[in-house]
């Protein structure tokens, strides 16, 4: 199969797709999270309790109310293989704590992707809308009314006075957690980084790298989202959220123009001395790529690189993962065999907007 081929059907469709401010908002997501009352939390579940919550959505898909808002496919999770699971992960479709659920977790996957919904992984449910660039109101709109259609059927755990139950404390209430993916190499190599998380996390964000919590912002991409769940209705928490990243997208805009006033001919060179290496080293780590794909991203962006699509950024994060190449190429590969091959990847994958086929 060809590079072309494979990218049109592995990469999610909404990844080439743009959306409002997507030079520096690559994603908003808004999670949902729920769970059926009288059966316990998925930490305490047994064989038939799983069975049970899984079947329950697999009717709750069947009905009108959720087929009107598209075609869903409920996948089992000991029906994939590791390295299928590993790649809904690297798509972002569904954690790496359902990954390791292999007996009772399960997702529901709308076919453009952009819904998906986990079953038994921290709560019975966890509905998640991923939308390109800004767009978090459109994103919790989607998820409550996929919200809303499975409460036709699936009677809910919720409390008059505490509003939803979650098996975390932390989500109890709305149960929702907003959040965007954002590209921030200015704030970050004009040295604000620091001072600007200090500012975001007493306003009641928290700031993770692509993969949520425990890992790195690696690429300068940072997640930000909300803490509270409780005490505020979810319009609020939209509210709140997109009015800060505001603020950091103008943050961002600021730094980049600085950069180029102060430093232009040292911001090229870092650009351009990147995306030579990406067009023809012949190994290359997960750190390192993500680091020259963030320069050559921002290059794109500034208009040092011509001819490149922005969409090289969100293509190349997921297809350059270990899962992502394995499943291209495959075939079981070793770590520095994976070097090698995420090498030719990227070279091909530039080679195709050279030659104008995508």
């Amino acid at each position: 199969m060809s590079l072309s081929d494979f990218l049109r059907r592995a990469v999610s469709p909404w990844m080439r797709n743009g959306g409002p401010e997507d030079d520096i908002i690559l994603t908003s997501r808004v999670r949902v999270a729920r769970n059926l009352e009288d059966v316990p939390f998925p930490v305490l579940q047994t064989d038939s309790h799983a069975n049970h919550v899984i079947q329950a959505v697999q009717n709750a898909l069947a009905t009108p109310a959720v087929q009107a808002l598209g075609r869903f496919e409920l996948l089992r999770c000991s029906d994939m293989s590791a390295i299928d699971r590993q790649v809904l992960v690297e798509k972002h479709l569904i954690s790496r704590d359902l990954a390791e659920q292999v007996r009772h977790g399960a997702v529901a996957l709308r076919d453009d992707e952009v819904v998906s919904i986990m079953v038994n992984e921290e709560d019975h449910l966890r509905i998640q809308c991923l939308l390109p660039g800004l767009r978090l109101k459109e994103a919790w709109d989607l998820a409550n009314q996929v919200d809303d259609a499975l409460e036709r059927t699936l009677p809910y755990a919720f409390h008059e006075r505490y509003g939803y139950l979650t098996a975390c404390p932390t989500n109890v209430g709305t149960g929702i957690r907003a959040s965007v993916m954002m590209h921030l190499p200015g704030l970050v190599l004009s040295g604000q980084m620091g001072r600007i998380l200090s500012a975001v996390q007493q306003v009641g964000l928290t700031v993770r790298g692509m993969y949520g919590e425990g890992s790195d912002a690696a690429g300068n991409l940072f997640q930000v989202s909300n803490q509270v769940t409780l005490g505020e209705s979810e319009e609020e928490i939209i509210q709140n959220l997109s009015n800060v990243v505001a603020q950091l997208i103008e943050h961002e805009r600021n730094a980049r123009r600085l950069l180029l006033q102060q430093n232009r001919e040292g911001l090229e060179d870092r650009v351009c001395r990147s995306f030579g290496i990406l067009a023809y080293a012949r190994r290359m780590d997960s750190k390192e790529t993500l680091q020259r794909l963030s320069d050559v991203r921002l290059g794109i962006d500034l208009g040092i690189i011509k001819g490149v699509s922005a969409n090289i950024l969100q293509e190349l994060m997921v297809m350059t993962q270990p899962a992502f190449l394995q499943k291209y190429y495959q075939q079981d590969l070793s770590p520095a065999e994976r070097d090698v091959r995420r090498a030719a990847l990227i070279r091909e994958r530039l080679r195709l907007d050279e030659s104008g086929v995508r």
